[in-house]
């Protein structure tokens, strides 16, 4: 038991010293792993001091070599700012030179500018007294139309008596125009002539376009003004003043055209003048064409030749009133006048005056009168009446056997007669016709007269115009009697509506 008892202590005890011998073999182990352990760190701590030594020793290096660097740089960008320093001078001095350059250019130019300026000034100044001055020379022109009256030539003047001597009225008239053409008048002022002659009355009508109220100057004078920018101004003349110029310029020119004419053609041959001055223009209400008569008179040689027309205290418009002549009160406006001589006879070309009635017998057959005696027996009968008439030339007369007028200033105006010589009605298409001729004439009234009648169609259309008047056979007959002292006869081949046969016979 004992002996089992060793046994087994000292198999404890072994395992004992077994265990001892680990933890002591442990110990060991651990302390030689400490001591590797620490040898580790030891060799750890060694190698990171190196590192950190060639860290430094790096650190210091790259230090070293970025304030190189760093100087290197300094250095570089002290050498470009000294370079920029030395562009920027010369740049500055550049720019100082270009800026004297550019005031001394901008001086001169100054310089230059005031003397444009000046001379603007000054050619403006210039032109305000020049326009001025022709302005002023303008109004004595006007003024002086009656002063330096024309002395037709020679030539012209024995021409013209030589067509006068030859009963010539168109070849007078163109002779008359030929020698007012010739006259010498201020610019503007020179218009058309349109004249006739009759010589059964030594009469010479004139009708001239007198110039528009454009003619007169509206501006007083020229200033120069010194506004932005300076200009030549206008002082405008006073409307009165220029109305009253208008007023007296066309006075003078009709004086100076009657003047014209007298000095022109003979005395012993023509004795009167009758002037119709017209001024074509616009309607400015309407915006049609106008052609109102401003100046009409009649006036005979003695008169005029008693007139002192050169005299500078002469007041034209009271010369015209003395020789009784119708003026318009406000021609500037256009206000016209009912004329002295009241048609265009420039429209008409004048024959050659027939004495029928001496050729007649005491019981004529008016249908076996040739046309050209019909007509002027009807011209003789309207003379007879009161009316002065005149046949026209059987070419290009419009239809027009005779014209006459009437000059009676309240109801008178030119009339247009047409005489038909015919054994038929007259057709209602020629008294329509006459309508439109009278309308072309501006004439006051229109005459058919016929040796036969006219029909209701006629009648009618001749009442509603209201200035047309139709004188059948039987009125012919009536009026030749009364006037003439003429019984005609009229054979026609049968008895016209209407009539008797002793409306015939």
């Amino acid at each position: 038991m004992a002996h089992k008892k060793s046994l087994t202590s000292q198999l404890v005890q072994a395992y004992r010293d077994a265990q001892k011998a680990k933890e002591a073999e442990a110990k060991r182990q651990q302390q030689l792993a400490e001591r590797a352990a620490r040898a580790a760190e030891q060799a750890r701590k060694r190698r990171e001091r190196e590192r950190a030594r060639q860290e430094r020793e790096q650190a210091q290096e790259w230090t070293q070599a970025q304030k190189a660097a760093e100087r290197e740089r300094l250095a570089q960008a002290r050498a470009a700012e000294q370079v920029e320093r030395g562009l920027a001078k010369r740049e500055a001095e550049r720019a100082r030179q270009a800026e004297a350059k550019k005031k001394e250019a901008q001086r001169q130019a100054a310089g230059q500018e005031r003397l444009a300026k000046l001379q603007a000034v000054q050619e403006m100044r210039a032109e305000a007294e020049q326009r001025t001055a022709d302005l002023k020379q303008r109004v004595v022109e006007l003024n002086s139309v009656l002063s330096f009256p024309h002395a037709p030539s020679l030539a012209l003047r024995k021409q013209v008596e030589a067509a006068l001597l030859q009963s010539d009225p168109e070849a007078l008239t163109d002779a008359v125009e030929a020698a007012l053409i010739e006259a010498a008048y201020p610019a503007g002022l020179r218009d058309s002539w349109r004249c006739a002659f009759v010589p059964e009355t030594r009469e010479l009508l004139l009708e001239v376009d007198l110039p528009g109220q454009s003619v007169v100057p509206t501006a007083a004078s020229y200033r120069y003004k010194a506004s932005t920018p300076p200009a030549v101004a206008v002082l405008p003349r006073k409307e009165a003043e220029i109305k009253q110029m208008y007023r007296l310029l066309i006075a003078r020119l009709a004086l100076r055209a009657i003047n014209e004419v007298f000095t022109l053609t003979p005395a012993a041959l023509v004795d009167m003048v009758a002037f119709n001055g017209h001024v074509n223009a616009k309607n400015r209400a309407t915006g049609k064409a106008i052609r109102p008569c401003l100046i009409s008179v009649r006036a005979t040689r003695e008169t005029v030749n008693d007139l002192v027309l050169d005299e500078p205290e002469l007041d034209p418009v009271e010369c015209l009133r003395h020789l009784n002549a119708v003026v318009s009160q406000h021609p500037y406006d256009l206000e016209p006048v009912r004329p002295v001589v009241t048609f265009d006879l420039t429209k008409y070309k004048w024959g050659p005056d027939i004495d029928v009635v001496s050729g007649l017998d005491h019981r004529p057959d008016l249908m076996e009168l040739d046309p050209i005696a019909f007509e002027h027996l009807v011209r003789r009968l309207f003379e007879a009446i009161g009316l002065k008439a005149w046949v026209t030339q059987a070419s290009r007369d419009d239809g027009i056997d005779a014209v006459a007028t009437n000059e009676d200033p309240i109801v008178g105006g030119l009339c247009i007669i047409q005489a038909k010589r015919t054994r038929n009605a007259v057709p209602a298409d020629t008294v329509r016709a006459l309508a439109g001729v009278m309308h072309d004439k501006a004439a006051a009234k229109g005459i058919i007269v016929t040796t036969a009648w006219f029909g209701k169609a006629s009648k009618d259309f001749a009442y509603r115009t209201g200035r047309m008047e139709l004188i059948d056979g039987r009125g012919l007959k009536a009026l030749l009697l009364e006037h003439l002292g003429i019984d005609a006869l009229i054979s026609l081949p049968k008895t016209p509506p209407g009539w008797e046969t002793r409306d015939q016979r």
